[in-house]
């Protein structure tokens, strides 16, 4: 062969605007991957928070709603004359022996009847409770005939979750 030869190859492979192009929509779809997950991650103690705000709520509620009408009211829950006076009496948690006693309870560490810590599980949880007459609320012929315990837990991120109970007065 004479003169210049020509030889053809045939090549294969990407541009380098390609593999921009390419890197520029991997990059893009990683960002929204890993927004994705910080989102979930970022909200993954709120069942927690709530599961733990209601069993808190519950031990709070039993403990109350055990107790007497209020410190005139006999032990056995029989009935007495109508009436409703909130008197906060006691100071020490473990002496708390009416509803009365519970509206003392204001952003409180969450403790058992006898005031003691709840633990690790609740230590950033608050707890406040207020209660008031309410009979007529629910259809009873007095205001006196009744209390409404209100009782609100505040989470570690200080969301409140609200809990209401009646106690009679019987």
């Amino acid at each position: 062969m004479t003169g210049r030869q020509r030889v053809t190859r045939f090549q294969s492979g990407a541009t380098l605007v390609e593999l921009v192009i390419t890197i520029v929509i991997i990059s893009v779809a990683i960002a929204g991957v890993v927004g994705a997950f910080a989102l979930i991650t970022g909200r993954s103690a709120d069942p927690l928070n709530q599961t733990r705000a209601v069993a808190l709520a519950q031990i709070y509620m039993d403990e109350i709603l055990s107790r007497r009408y209020d410190e005139d009211t006999p032990v056995g829950g029989s009935p007495r004359e109508p009436g409703c006076t909130i008197n906060t009496e006691e100071a020490n948690r473990a002496d708390y022996d009416d509803v009365d006693d519970y509206n003392a309870i204001n952003n409180a560490v969450p403790a058992n009847a006898e005031g003691t810590a709840l633990g690790a599980d609740y230590g950033n949880f608050r707890v406040s409770v207020a209660v008031e007459c309410a009979g007529d609320e629910i259809g009873l012929p007095l205001e006196e005939d009744a209390k409404r315990i209100d009782l609100l837990v505040t989470n570690p991120s200080g969301q409140g979750y609200s809990f209401s109970a009646y106690r009679a007065n019987y």
